[in-house]
Parts: C-alpha cells; structure tokens; sequence
C-alpha cells in the first residue's frame, strides 16, 4: 500500500487500481489539487486501507484480480454504504460502468481519464 497524506486535506481518497501506472497518475492528479490520497493495487489491500482510512470517497478500477472492482462494490454495499464511489474502467467500453452504478457506484469515468475531468468529478461528488 502506498500512502500520500496532505495533512491539511478536507477529504480523503481511496485510489484502488491494480496498475501501479494507472495509480500512480491519479494519485498526483489527486493530491496536486489538494486531497488526501491512500493507494492500493489490489481489492483485498483495499478492503483493509478503507476500514483503516475511513475515506470520503472511494475510486475503484473494476477489472482486477482476485477481489475485483465488482466484489468489492457488494461488500462496501454491506459493510460501508455511506461511501461514495467513482468507478473507473477502461474494459469493454462502458457496458460495465453501467452494470456498476446498478450495484453501487455513485458515478462512473470511461479509461483513460482526463485529469481535468478526473478532479471534475471528485469535486462534484464531494461537494
């Protein structure tokens, strides 16, 4: 797990992308604009980092190994489901972002994402 706190961020994210290269990005996009951003590359690292952080907001990449995007939407829906979540996927162009905002997900974004329309997003949904 890879951990990068501004320490006087208002919110707090949890970036769960199995592509180290992927995270990595999103994680500087995200905390240039001011967030608080704990990463994980896989679901099961997640499951631990989100009872552990408490986030504002959760972005959950689908397509991933073992515990993958889908999963992880059925147990947050038990377990967290104050949570907001921004669900990325760049696998089958957009037929599993629409199968996830039925399961849970607050909102969607199609990979690859825009930065601008990343930090976007995350405004709207903190707002």
């Amino acid at each position: 797990m890879k951990r990068r706190d501004t320490t006087n961020s208002p919110h707090r994210i949890l970036l769960v992308d199995d592509d180290s290269q992927v995270a990595k990005y999103l994680t500087t996009v995200l905390e240039e604009n001011g967030y608080s951003v704990t990463a994980a590359t896989s679901g099961k690292e997640a499951l631990a980092s989100l009872r552990e952080c408490r986030p504002d907001l959760l972005i959950l990449d689908l397509n991933m190994p073992g515990l993958d995007g889908f999963d992880f939407l059925k147990i947050k829906r038990a377990e967290f489901p104050y949570l907001r979540i921004l669900v990325i996927s760049g696998y089958l162009k957009g037929s599993l972002l629409k199968a996830a905002e039925l399961i849970g997900a607050t909102a969607t974004l199609q990979k690859p994402i825009r930065s601008e329309t990343l930090v976007t997003s995350v405004r709207e949904m903190l707002a």
